[in-house]
């Protein structure tokens, strides 16, 4: 069986139809690359064939972008040179699209060749849509759910297959920009205006068909293969060109912070590729490709941010003997800002939902929640009023638990206080059915305790959202020491169904998540009081890859939740509490009321809108800034082994039980440098030995909370990294 095939009809068109074999979306490996040569060769050879349409035998989907396996067998079949066979590789991918773009015409006239056309029937992504790019037209559906891009920047790679440089030279530098460095699929209305694709239609082959019986020798020839091309908006060298470059420049650098490789590379490709003839320039993205390839940042991300999250959302970690578990109908308790994001993205995944609260007025105000989201959705053209008022329809908004009768899952949401969610938990279980799940929506108050006011603890788990809930991609899931196979299944397809990341762990205090975030905010605010400049603390972060520093970090989640947070840890450890200056500085915050952005008042200043404005100038009068500031890197090295040893010491302490939920939890949980693939890839690039040997640096400086975990000393010394040690199976891409 093969991925392509090729038919004609009585036209004279030949249909050559992408139909990947055992997947539900066509991803293209070496083997169906060549079919694609082969097939094009015998359509051009062939004096019957007056043109040819390239679509999907997939049902709304065109294509998924490459095979990103077939990168990982490359290197490990090149022994000692792998980079020479990726380029190799990728060349030979340049060779076959220009072959298309080409289609036989002769290189002196341009005349001669055979029109070949791209029938989008669907989605369209990375490869695939260089494979559209390198047709000489493209038509796509028109069903707005179709979506077409380029998003390898995501993945820590860019556009290498001649992507990068075909869209470029189509619309010019300043135009691609956003495309190519921000990597959002686009619908085809939006695609259209960006020049992806040339036409919309309800039936793309016909109208594709159509435009091949009817194409002339001009229309074949792309803009830099027409004689006296010039590059819209000014090559390198032109003075118009040159302030393009420059202004990009400083987008990709202000955007990345410079923790981005693919992006640096992406935008050297352009640069350079811009000053050569085009098939010089395939030849000079093919290298920059490779160099990024050979990055292990991009190796890294995309194992984590691909292939890891793949498998997660796929069930990697799901009880295997368990039943499908899909939620019905769920109950969620308190109509707060979690509760009602939770109702929302329950009731958009198709469910029944309850949504309770103290009295009618206050579930009414969480069901307002999901109306207030669906009203800016109409007015971004993504909702529309029928789909409102179905989605509102799902949700019963009361104050009455007799509503819970029905529920095949509980989430509780109300407020962060054992005694609370004890006695919600009696109430509830006294109402809902006998093999009903119920999942406590916490934070930071261990399961297992949480789990010893229900008479049935084997069924209690659990299920930790991040806030905002419709916009945060992770959900973290916690077993108790007694909850079953069952209530973790439950889980794991309650996330699947509202199209979220799950990762699985096990009770500890603060789990995994805010077991890492923690210290990273502590580790910050420490620094503070140190004297060093919080200016210099956070674009630390950010040049780290971070999404914001650890200062601004502690106003948007607010103060007084780390003060209380820091209260309620000092409690349960007693004596063990480890004393920090970072609580007394977070103490004294609390006492002049500044307690974030909610207060418009906490380590920054903001004006009448909530827009910040600066750091709070009183800071640094408690604070004085020292004379000597500390290196950039020290500051970095700090902040990320405040991360990284918590994530060893979780998962030497088996509270994570997959190498691969730390990763991908990381980096969607709190934004963990990506381009790094999370805290334990980061351990594996900078290598076991080095890692310890900072750690007993660090720990001599500043303190034992950088003492090196037994389990990476042990490593460090056998030489191991965790992926090899932990993961085998999970090899870098």
């Amino acid at each position: 069986m093969t991925d392509f095939t090729l038919s004609k009809d009585a036209d004279g068109v030949a249909f050559v139809t992408w139909d990947a074999q055992g997947k539900s979306m066509n991803v293209l490996t070496r083997e169906a690359f060549q079919e694609v040569s082969e097939l094009i060769d015998q359509a051009l050879n062939d004096d019957e064939i007056k043109g040819i349409v390239i679509t999907s035998g997939k049902e709304g989907s065109f294509a998924g972008g490459m095979d990103l396996n077939t990168l990982a067998t490359i290197r490990q079949e090149a022994g000692d040179e792998p980079a020479q066979a990726l380029f190799d590789f990728v060349m030979g991918g340049h060779h076959i699209l220009r072959k298309m773009e080409l289609a036989g015409m002769d290189p002196k006239t341009k005349k001669g060749g055979k029109p070949i056309a791209c029938a989008i029937n669907g989605t369209c992504a990375g490869i695939g849509t260089e494979i559209a790019l390198a047709c000489h037209h493209r038509v796509m559906t028109s069903n707005p759910k179709a979506k077409i891009g380029l998003p390898e920047i995501l993945l820590g790679i860019f556009p290498g297959g001649g992507g990068t440089m075909r869209f470029s030279r189509m619309v010019g530098a300043m135009a691609a920009a956003p495309v190519l460095l921000e990597g959002k699929m686009m619908d085809p209305k939006k695609a259209k205006g960006a020049q992806l694709i040339d036409a919309v239609a309800d039936d793309p082959v016909t109208a594709a068909k159509e435009w091949v019986l009817n194409a002339k020798d001009a229309d074949l020839v792309k803009p830099w293969d027409a004689k006296g091309y010039k590059m819209p908006g000014g090559a390198p060298y032109h003075p118009a060109g040159f302030m393009t470059f420059v202004g990009a420049n400083a987008m990709v650098n202000g955007k990345t912070q410079g923790a981005f490789p693919a992006a640096k590379a992406l935008l050297s490709s352009i640069y350079e590729g811009a000053l050569v003839d085009f098939d010089t320039a395939l030849r000079i993205e093919a290298r920059w490709f490779t160099n990024i390839l050979m990055n292990p940042s991009s190796s890294a991300m995309i194992r984590s941010l691909f292939l890891n999250k793949e498998a997660l959302e796929k069930g990697a970690v799901r009880p295997k003997d368990v039943p499908d578990q899909r939620v019905k109908k769920v109950g969620v308790l308190g109509a707060g800002m979690m509760g009602a994001g939770i109702a929302l993205v329950s009731a958009q995944a198709g469910m029944e939902v309850v949504l309770i609260d103290r009295d009618q007025e206050a579930a009414d105000n969480g069901k307002a929640y999901s109306e207030t989201y669906m009203d800016k959705g109409i007015k971004r053209g993504k909702a529309t009023p029928e789909k409102k008022e179905a989605l509102l329809a799902r949700i019963t908004a009361t104050p009455d638990l007799e509503h819970l009768k029905g529920c095949d899952l509980i989430i509780e949401a109300v407020f962060e206080d054992p005694g609370v969610k004890a006695e919600m938990t009696k109430k509830v279980e006294a109402i809902i059915p006998e093999d009903c799940i119920f999942a406590s929506n916490t934070s930071t108050l261990p399961i297992t305790d949480l789990a010893k006011a229900s008479v049935r603890p084997q069924q209690f788990i659990g299920i930790h959202f991040f806030s905002p809930v419709e916009k945060m991609f992770l959900v973290e899931i916690i077993k108790g020491k007694e909850t079953g196979d069952r209530a973790v299944a439950k889980a794991l397809d309650y996330v699947r169904q509202i199209r979220k990341t799950p990762i699985v762990v096990n009770d500890a205090r603060f789990f995994y998540a805010n077991r890492c975030i923690i210290p990273y905010i502590n580790e910050g605010v420490r620094m503070i009081a140190e004297g060093v400049n919080p200016v210099l603390i956070d674009n630390a972060a950010r040049q780290l890859g971070f999404p914001v520093g650890p200062i601004q970090l502690t106003d948007e989640t607010s103060i007084d939740l780390g003060a209380k947070i820091a209260r309620a840890t000092k409690a349960a450890m007693g004596d063990a509490y480890p004393e920090s200056p970072s609580d007394d500085l977070i103490f004294w915050m609390e006492e002049q009321g500044r307690l974030g952005r909610k207060a418009n008042a906490g380590f920054f200043d903001y004006d009448e809108k909530g827009k910040r404005v600066e750091y709070w100038k009183g800071l640094q009068e408690k604070y004085p800034h020292a004379e000597d500031q500390p290196d950039l890197v020290e500051v970095q090295e700090r902040l990320m082994f405040a991360q990284v040893l918590e994530a060893v010491r979780a998962l030497e302490e088996g509270v994570l039980e997959d190498i691969r939920e730390g990763d991908v939890g990381a980096i969607l949980g709190w934004g963990f440098a990506p381009w790094s693939g999370g805290p334990l890839s980061w351990l594996d690039i900078v290598g076991t030995p080095y890692a310890a040997e900072r750690c007993d640096q660090l720990a001599e400086t500043y303190g034992e909370r950088f003492a090196c975990p037994p389990l990476l000393r042990e490593m460090a010394e056998k030489g191991q990294s965790f992926y090899g040690r932990f993961n085998p199976e999970a090899k870098a891409a």
